[in-house]
C-alpha cells in the first residue's frame, strides 16, 4: 500500500492497521471475560453452553498456534488473551453447572 508523509515521518498503513487489529483483537475477546465474570459472580453457569465455549476454546487455541508459527505478535497476543478467557469460562461452567 502507498505510504504517506506526515511531519517528515513515513506513515505505513499496514503498521497502523496492525495496531488497530491488536486493539480489536483484545477488545473482541472481552466476550469470554464478561461471561466468566457472570458465571463466577453468580456461581451459576445455567444456560451457558459448554459445547459452544469448548468450540471457541479450540478455535482461539488454533489461532494462537497459527500466530506462533507465523511469528505474528498481533495474532499471538490477542489469541493468548482469548485462550485465557475461554479457559476461564469453561472452568466456570465445569465448576458451577
Amino acid at each position: 500500500m502507498k505510504q504517506s508523509h506526515i511531519a517528515g515521518n513515513h506513515l505505513n498503513w499496514k503498521d497502523i492497521y496492525e495496531k488497530y487489529m491488536f486493539v480489536i483483537g483484545l477488545v473482541g475477546q472481552m466476550v469470554f471475560y464478561l461471561q466468566a465474570f457472570k458465571i463466577f459472580s453468580t456461581k451459576s453457569a445455567e444456560n451457558v453452553s459448554l459445547a459452544a465455549f469448548l468450540f471457541g476454546l479450540i478455535s482461539v487455541t488454533s489461532w494462537l498456534i497459527y500466530g506462533l508459527l507465523l511469528k505474528n505478535r498481533v495474532l499471538f497476543i490477542s489469541n493468548l488473551f482469548a485462550v485465557i478467557g475461554a479457559l476461564s469460562v469453561v472452568t466456570g461452567i465445569l465448576l458451577f453447572s
